[in-house]
């Protein structure tokens, strides 16, 4: 059974689902699909892809959505990379840019391709008549949605936000990836796409956690600041500077997110919030909200 036609079995009625999917550019390693379609979910209705943290929980971060699904009318799909097919961050946050013999792959072959490629046999099997999706990252999922951003097409993405970051790859060419977009074959155009994009950062502000033993710990990262919250504000501040030193547009935009730390579940609320009521939620919302650490 193709993709197409799995996606299409399991979607045609209303719940929760997990679909064996086989990326074409990735075939001897699956995936799968965590979704959930509310009633009254129809495919002019918005589709939000999410991307999980470092746990692998693709099902978790697809229940993370399913209020705002059931509020909205929104299909959820939750890419989920399994840690035996694609292990450690290599594979996930780092978008396994180079095959066996470490040469570099096209960037259509990364695994931050592998989610228009979704989008598209959602559309392929008439689950969405939708031109672009909205796509959402927590924690390594955070760092999975801004390098996808960093060197994928923008065209499938009507929103893009990414949530805690561990760390992230600076808008500049002049350091290596995966710290920066050096030596990757990315371009001056991929960065001047990147800092015009209207890309939603979402930071905890008691996101501050330096013992995690999930908070990238090389060099690289610690030069971005001791924590989450000080590196989301270090990279906001690294694209403006970018994009004001070369007199271009700059689209980012920097979300505190006030008595929230480490929590997925959180900030799938605040994101939803802002995506599909246009702003964030009220005092007691957040005071419900603020407290847990869900990775």
């Amino acid at each position: 059974m193709s993709n197409i036609d799995r996606i299409s079995h399991a979607l045609s009625g209303t719940g929760r689902n997990a679909i064996v999917y086989h990326d074409s550019e990735n075939p001897q390693h699956p995936l799968t699909l965590q979704t959930y379609r509310p009633e009254g979910y129809t495919p002019d209705r918005p589709v939000v892809v999410v991307q999980h943290g470092v746990l692998r929980n693709g099902d978790d971060y697809r229940d993370f959505w399913i209020d705002a699904a059931d509020k909205h009318k929104v299909l959820i799909v939750a890419p989920t990379f399994g840690n035996e097919d694609w292990p450690g961050v290599e594979s996930y946050n780092n978008g396994r840019i180079h095959d066996e013999s470490g040469l570099l792959r096209p960037t259509a072959s990364w695994t931050y391709a592998i989610c228009a490629r979704v989008f598209a046999d959602l559309r392929a099997a008439g689950i969405t008549s939708r031109e672009q999706a909205y796509l959402f990252g927590h924690s390594a999922g955070g760092q999975f949605v801004h390098r996808l951003l960093s060197s994928q097409p923008h065209s499938p993405w009507a929103r893009v936000a990414a949530g805690n970051p561990g760390w992230y790859t600076l808008p500049t060419l002049a350091q290596p990836y995966p710290e920066g977009l050096g030596g990757v074959a990315l371009s001056e155009a991929h960065l001047l796409r990147l800092l015009a994009y209207p890309l939603t950062l979402l930071a905890g502000d008691q996101d501050t956690e330096t013992n995690d033993p999930h908070l990238p710990s090389e060099p690289a990262a610690l030069r971005q600041g001791p924590q989450r919250f000080a590196r989301a504000r270090h990279y906001f501040e690294a694209g403006k500077r970018e994009a004001a030193s070369r007199g271009v547009p700059f689209g980012w935009t920097l979300q505190v997110c006030p008595g929230i730390g480490h929590d997925g579940s959180a900030m799938s609320a605040i994101c939803a919030s802002l995506w599909f009521e246009g702003r964030m939620p009220d005092a007691d919302a957040m005071a419900r909200l603020a407290g847990q650490q869900v990775a």
